[in-house]
């Protein structure tokens, strides 16, 4: 099995690839493929994570410099066959809300030409699009189901229903067999903080149990609907265990997540770290960033994702023991 990640060089990139590398054979509707080859694109040059310790046989990977934008990029990454394509390169929210141009190159062009280069393939691939909870936005029902019209209120948002509206008519016409996974809020992440609207959502637990201040830019009453980087990978994992007409005929599912208020996010950074860590979080209001927040929906129905076998994390505590597990850095 041929496996292509793009945005490969970022968190999720890595952490996907990792798990590629030490688990190399995925559940697909026709039984068990194995992954034999693991192609990582980015602007970047992603990095190939280290899975020296593991044994038995691992994938072929390469890596590849380019443009998400850019079709001659696009069609060495994909040669002359791909089974799996996973498309996480992106801009993000803020950064993609502060420059419209960048966003819709990205965003938008970057994933119909990456749509187009797969229609050329002799044999249809899986595709599985990364999209978010910023599709939804503006005056909504008090719980939000996969029924619920798009109405985003941010460029990210948009350009993320588009993305999603393509994914879907080249699945109908059969060019490709696609899978859009809407992905709550993701904490906690590990690195530093990035230009997304979200990131303080990670960067208010990250910092203060590795010793460093945080600032909260919107209201502790702000609730938030979460996932957790493990969820999300065992989520992009399983997808590709799902046949696309189980989907039924749209293919876009809001996997499930966790509806979790700051002040309570709060609460448990205290009850990890004590008084200290709760401490180094201060208040520092952003009316931009807590405008694109705020327009995201909390709760939701997740009737369609869990009968697909999607779950989520069941409540903040859960969230916060993934990234003591798998990413928390001791403080120097």
């Amino acid at each position: 099995m041929k496996v292509v990640i793009t945005g490969a060089a970022g968190f999720l990139g890595q952490k996907l690839a990792a798990r590629l590398l030490t688990g190399a054979t995925l559940m697909t509707p026709l039984g068990p493929r194995a992954v034999e080859e693991l192609r990582l694109f980015d602007v970047v040059t992603p990095a190939v994570p280290d899975v020296s310790a593991v044994e038995g046989a691992q994938p072929v990977v390469t890596t590849q410099l380019g443009d998400i934008t850019a079709g001659d990029d696009l069609r060495e990454l994909l040669g002359d066959s791909v089974d799996l394509v996973i498309h996480l390169a992106a801009v993000v929210s803020s950064a993609a809300e502060a420059d419209l141009d960048l966003g819709l190159k990205v965003n938008l062009d970057g994933t119909r030409t990456l749509l187009e280069a797969c229609r050329n393939l002799p044999r249809p691939p899986m595709v599985i699009f990364a999209s978010s909870v910023a599709v939804y936005g503006g005056t909504l029902p008090t719980i939000v189901s996969d029924q619920t019209a798009l109405t985003p209120q941010s460029s990210y948002g948009a350009q993320k229903v588009i993305g999603e509206q393509l994914i879907n008519d080249f699945s109908r016409r059969g060019v490709i067999d696609g899978r859009v996974l809407r992905l709550p809020t993701i904490a906690v992440r590990p690195g530093r903080p990035n230009a997304a609207a979200s990131s303080f959502a990670s960067s208010i637990i990250r910092e203060p149990l590795q010793g460093e201040t945080a600032y909260l830019p919107v209201p502790e009453s702000r609730s938030l609907y979460l996932l957790s980087p493990r969820g999300v990978i065992d989520n992009m994992i399983h997808a590709v265990s799902i046949g696309g007409d189980e989907f039924g005929a749209w293919r876009s599912v809001m996997l499930p997540g966790c509806t979790v208020q700051v002040g309570e996010m709060l609460e448990a950074l205290e009850y990890v770290g004590g008084s200290e860590a709760r401490a180094r979080v201060e208040p520092a209001p952003d009316p931009r960033i807590e405008a694109i927040v705020g327009s995201w929906p909390a709760r939701f129905d997740h009737q369609k994702a869990r009968g697909l076998g999607f779950a989520g994390d069941p409540d903040i505590h859960s969230i916060i023991k993934a990234f003591m597990e798998d990413d928390f850095l001791s403080p120097q």
